[in-house]
């Protein structure tokens, strides 16, 4: 009730362009609850279902920054979406199922996997444009992917060594691949960088 009168609070000051909320949040706190609190006009994370169903039928809204960042990364990469073959692993609110709606909106066309597909490397390798996001540290190898595939890696974990690294085995599948992202420093800048613009589009 503290954090739902504080986000109400936010959303009626007129000093406050934008409102995240960073998740997890502890157990006994309702995040869809808290989500849906948040003004739609304020939802720089692009995680509000008013935000969510814009994407979805394709009108203009917030967008979710780590799909969002991924679309950008492509694009100044110089890499085509258009009639690719996109295969996403991973269906979570924030990353998977943005993902795609977005891949869609470029004409690409899109699979989606999670846990219970059968067959996961046969629809990977179909791949010209994999993107990682499961949660295991280095569980794509190159027997995943096919030659020159682009691979956008999501993950964030820790190794062994607990050094961090991605769902992807970088050293593995690098020789395979036309281009890849690393862990850290791939994905997760432009997360922020797209949290920025949606900032700056809050205010304007």
């Amino acid at each position: 009730a503290e954090l739902l009168s504080l986000v109400n609070k936010l959303n009626q000051d007129p000093a406050v362009n934008g409102i995240l909320v960073q998740l997890p949040l502890p157990k006994h706190i309702d995040e869809n609850k808290v989500i849906r609190t948040i003004s739609p006009a304020k939802d720089v994370d692009g995680f509000h279902p008013q935000s969510v169903g814009a994407l979805s039928i394709g009108q203009k809204g917030f967008v979710s920054c780590t799909p969002a960042g991924i679309i950008e990364l492509l694009k100044r990469s110089g890499i085509a979406i258009e009639g690719k073959e996109c295969v996403i692993i991973g269906r979570s609110n924030i990353v998977g199922k943005p993902m795609a709606m977005l891949m869609l909106r470029e004409n690409a066309t899109v699979t989606i996997c999670h846990s219970r597909t059968k067959n996961l490397k046969e629809v990977t390798k179909r791949a010209d444009i994999l993107i990682v996001a499961i949660g295991k540290a280095k569980f794509i190898t190159k027997d995943y992917v096919k030659d020159g595939a682009v691979i956008i890696d999501v993950g964030m974990n820790r190794d062994e060594n607990n050094k961090l690294c991605g769902d992807v085995d970088y050293a593995d599948v690098l020789p395979k691949v036309s281009a890849i992202t690393p862990v850290p420093g791939g994905v997760g800048p432009m997360t922020i960088a797209m949290l920025m613009n949606n900032c700056v589009q809050s205010v304007r």
